[in-house]
């Protein structure tokens, strides 16, 4: 099943922890909380790593996303990712480090949970707890949840579902949300502007979610994976709690930070500062580092970034050479150079070696922004673009009459 040919495959994690997955769902409807969580685990034999793609629906959904047949896409993206497995080990028992700093990711739009394990199991290899939430504003070209059955309804959830998720409760049977395309004459931002505001709520129910797991608080996972939960007692350092995301969910880190301070800061990746209304720029008060890439940015965009400087609070920009926007996902280590390149999943440089420089540049702003007590630090020079594959702020011309 699936093209992963020897040379091709998510890049495991350099940490000195091994890592872990799990998916939780706070309830069954649409507003719960949906995410996949990466930690710091025991090594187990018994443990195996998920599938890339955890279900079909999802091949689905991206074929709408991109406009192409459902059918025949299936097939092409089943041939070319349907064997690629995450670098964690699905369920795999918590291991307990002392208190761990969290970060919440938030995906970009057609994307979802699962997306960019390069980055979250990177994290979660050097100690930190993760998760990549899944939204449920339509942006994401697929995601589910569950309804109570009708009476009249025999339908359960797909084996597809069961397999990867754990069994839903016997009287739910499974939704699928599809990515809402604009419709015809359809003004873009009111859409964007209310979906960032209800990811950065998302984002904000994760995180508090997962403080009620921190404080002991028994929790009701409709997925019934088994991973226990209560391991994650007292596992979390509520000082140290950061937003991180690509794309749209780089608008929504910026969002979340406004609204909630538990953030203690923020990594944009490739932010789409469109959805974000200017007037929300003052109340963000926390610390940000845009990391971009050097083929998607634009002037207007920049602009909007640069309206975040502060004399006052740390904000750090860097833009990797090289790199295209889908750099950051999981995309760019599956396919061969050519294809690659043809989807626009790679650009010019190692994708491996972007990802490093990315992941390195985070962990050296989160310890500074953190406290952290890590050696993190031997790369500050990346958050200052202090690198030959690194451009100090952007490699666009901002007029300063649009700042």
């Amino acid at each position: 099943m699936g093209n992963s040919g020897s040379n091709l495959g998510i890049p495991p994690p350099k940490g000195p922890d091994t890592v872990g997955c799990t998916d939780f769902m706070m309830d069954h409807t649409a507003h719960g909380s949906f995410f996949r969580l990466y930690y710091p685990c025991h090594q187990t034999e018994k443990a195996e790593k998920p599938e890339w793609i955890p279900n079909r629906e999802y091949f689905n959904g991206l074929a709408d996303f991109m406009k192409i047949n459902r059918s025949l896409s299936e097939r092409i993206f089943n041939y070319l990712f349907g064997s690629f497995k995450i670098p964690a080990y699905l369920d795999a028992p918590f291991k307990s480090t002392g208190k761990c700093p969290l970060v919440i990711f938030s995906h970009g739009l057609g994307a979802f949970r699962t997306l960019y394990s390069a980055i979250c199991a990177e994290l979660a290899s050097q100690g930190f707890i993760v998760a990549s939430v899944e939204h449920r504003d339509e942006s994401a070209s697929a995601t589910f949840y569950f309804h109570q059955k009708s009476d009249s309804s025999a339908a359960a959830a797909p084996e597809s579902v069961l397999m990867s998720s754990g069994s839903a409760r016997d009287n739910l049977e499974v939704q699928w949300m599809y990515y809402r395309s604009l419709q015809r004459g359809e003004a873009e931002f009111p859409l964007r502007n209310k979906q960032v505001k209800q990811r950065a709520d998302e984002c904000i129910l994760a995180l508090d979610k997962l403080i009620e797991i921190n404080s002991g608080i028994a929790v009701n996972n409709v997925l019934q994976t088994q991973f226990d939960w209560t391991s994650l007692e007292n596992s979390i350092d509520l000082c140290r709690i950061a937003v991180m995301g690509h794309s749209f969910g780089g608008a929504t880190v910026i969002e979340a930070l406004a609204k909630e301070v538990k953030f203690k800061c923020g990594v944009a990746l490739d932010s789409w500062m469109f959805p974000l209304v200017d007037e929300m720029f003052p109340q963000v008060k926390q610390p940000i580092f845009f990391i971009n890439s050097e083929k998607f940015q634009w002037a207007a965009n920049i602009s909007r970034m640069k309206k975040l400087d502060s004399t006052e609070i740390q904000r750090k920009m860097i833009t990797i050479r090289g790199t295209v926007h889908q750099s950051f996902p999981d995309f760019t280590f599956l396919t061969g150079h050519c294809i690659g390149k043809l989807m626009k999943l790679k650009g010019e440089i190692n994708p491996e070696l972007a990802i490093d420089l990315c992941n390195k540049a985070t962990l050296a702003f989160l310890q500074r922004h953190l406290g952290l007590e890590k050696n993190f630090n031997q790369w500050d020079h990346l958050i200052d673009g202090e690198d030959e594959n690194l451009i100090p702020g952007t490699n666009i011309n901002v007029p300063r009459a649009s700042i």
